[in-house]
């Protein structure tokens, strides 16, 4: 069993949590960067056909998805003295920073198989090399406390930077960096800024990368060790930690709801430029000011989900807002199939940022919502097995999620290929068909796996008592083995700070 520290504190220190969180940020500045603009680059700046661009970003998930669980369990049995997490987090920045440089920046004059096999290489590589940054940083966040309600706090500042690194990307390069130009009215579609976009975000995802590794070593020494008896790492144990993980049926319900909600992520993120340029026929300008809608939505996500985790199990606070996250960000596209919404309607960017804000809240507290849950789990694996899995844990979701979102990925390149919307298309003068097409792929019919998703979240069973009867369970367990007992979780105060700024001594500081 992996050893733990005696006497884990129930509130972290602020410095802790942002430091953890941050890394969250440079996660998604590069992510965020290939999901949201690497596909339209190649597609409508640099033409290639939709659904080569759509395989290669799918091929590049599918690849980062196999890694992720093998990453976990190399993480879950790490020895070192930076312990388990800080060896990988330390050593991808780099790497990370050269392949998304490499992604932008393709050579001139290649022809449509060597640009196909150049997108689909650099975007493998950087995904491959994020992974071992992403799932041992997952995997830290889970066992920074053991506390119910503080695990959803420091997820809460994982989700928090995970928004402000893809909104300040995108805001950075709508205002400052694809700017209309009179050759090019909508910026995304010239071709030189490209390049120079992706060194900038390369070096600051980097700095950002090694600042939320190093300066949360000083947690090493009350993080879970892996046991003196654990087996190294082996195809043979290998399979035995997956196999363990899917033997929880907990386990299972949240990874299945999970694969359906990625695929909806996946189609909204291959489609989510096509329908702002094209369908509601908004500028680069313009669309930088759904920050507005995405910082709304974040920070109540920020502010109120440990609340709601108080109020509710977390398996109603999944159910209700996978619910809302499906079906909201659809609702303009229905409303503009019907008529009430086009591309002329007075104040139609603050209508489209009102809806926005309803997806983004939901989006944060669901994600916030199941981190915290995995983390639960965890605690059910260590009572069943005798040993800490958060690795493979957080990275067979992961790989669940990339093989969906590949799918979604896919999907959408086909379903741009299927409608057979035009490569180098001109705001206002695709067809009219072309258009409601897009509107109802990126509407309605993607609602339907969210939904999907919610029903199999109502099957998640870990209620607070349950949570509670498991880590004492756990302590009962360390007892007997002659391990000092943590205790089991205090019931966290009833009054806290809105945006949870306890600066309690942690006995993990100096």
């Amino acid at each position: 069993m992996s050893t733990t520290p005696t006497a884990a504190p129930e509130r972290l220190r602020l410095d802790t949590k942002f430091f953890f969180g941050v890394g969250s940020a440079a996660e998604s500045i590069a992510l965020y960067s290939v999901s949201a603009f690497a596909m339209f680059y190649y597609n409508q700046v640099l033409g290639l056909p939709a659904a080569l661009a759509g395989l290669a970003i799918s091929a590049s998930l599918v690849l980062d998805g196999i890694s992720d669980p093998l990453v976990g369990s190399l993480s879950d049995r790490t020895r070192s003295r930076l312990g388990r997490r800080h060896p990988w987090m330390l050593a991808a920045p780099i790497p990370i920073g050269l392949s998304l440089i490499a992604i932008f920046n393709p050579p001139a004059e290649l022809g449509q198989w060597a640009l196909f096999a150049w997108f689909a290489i650099s975007v493998t590589l950087m995904r491959q090399f994020m992974t071992f940054f992403h799932t041992p940083h997952l995997a830290l966040g889970g066992e920074l406390s053991s506390d119910y309600l503080e695990r959803s706090r420091v997820m809460s500042w994982n989700n928090f930077f995970t928004w402000a690194g893809a909104a300040g990307t995108a805001f950075y390069a709508l205002s400052f960096v694809f700017k209309a130009t009179p050759e090019f009215p909508r910026g995304l579609l010239n071709p030189e800024p490209y390049g120079p976009f992706a060194w900038g975000l390369a070096a600051v995802a980097v700095v950002i990368l090694f600042a939320s590794g190093w300066f949360t070593r000083d947690q090493i020494p009350r993080l879970p060790k892996a046991a003196d008896n654990l087996p190294k790492f082996s195809p043979f144990e290998f399979f035995g930690d997956i196999v363990k993980v899917m033997r929880n049926i907990n386990y299972v319900w949240l990874l299945v709801a999970y694969f359906f909600l990625s695929l909806m992520i996946g189609l909204r993120t291959g489609l989510g430029l096509y329908i702002n340029t094209f369908y509601w026929q908004l500028t680069s300008e313009e669309l930088r000011w759904f920050i507005l809608g995405s910082a709304s939505g974040y920070i109540a996500g920020f502010v109120f989900a440990a609340r709601m985790h108080r109020a509710f199990d977390k398996r109603l606070t999944m159910i209700v807002w996978a619910v809302v996250y499906s079906v909201g960000p659809a609702l303009p596209n229905i409303l503009g199939q019907l008529g009430v919404l086009g591309p002329q309607t007075p104040g139609l960017l603050g209508i489209l940022i009102a809806f926005s804000v309803v997806g983004f809240a939901a989006a944060s507290i669901l994600s916030i919502t199941v981190m915290s849950a995995l983390a639960d789990v965890a605690d059910e694996n260590e009572l069943k097995f005798g040993l800490r899995q958060e690795g493979v844990l957080y990275a067979t979701r992961s790989l669940a999620a990339k093989v969906d979102q590949a799918i979604g990925a896919l999907l959408a390149g086909l379903v741009l290929a299927w409608i057979a919307f035009p490569t180098k298309a001109v705001p206002g003068q695709v067809p009219d068909g072309v258009i409601q097409n897009l509107a109802l792929w990126d509407g309605a019919l993607a609602a339907i796996p969210g939904l999907i998703a919610a029903a199999f979240y109502a099957r998640y069973a870990i209620t607070r008592t349950k949570y509670e009867e498991t880590r004492t369970g756990i302590a009962a367990n360390r007892a007997a083995e002659g391990g000092a007992a943590s205790p089991p979780p205090l019931l966290v105060a009833e009054i806290e700070g809105a945006l949870d700024v306890d600066v309690a001594p942690d006995p993990g500081k100096p």
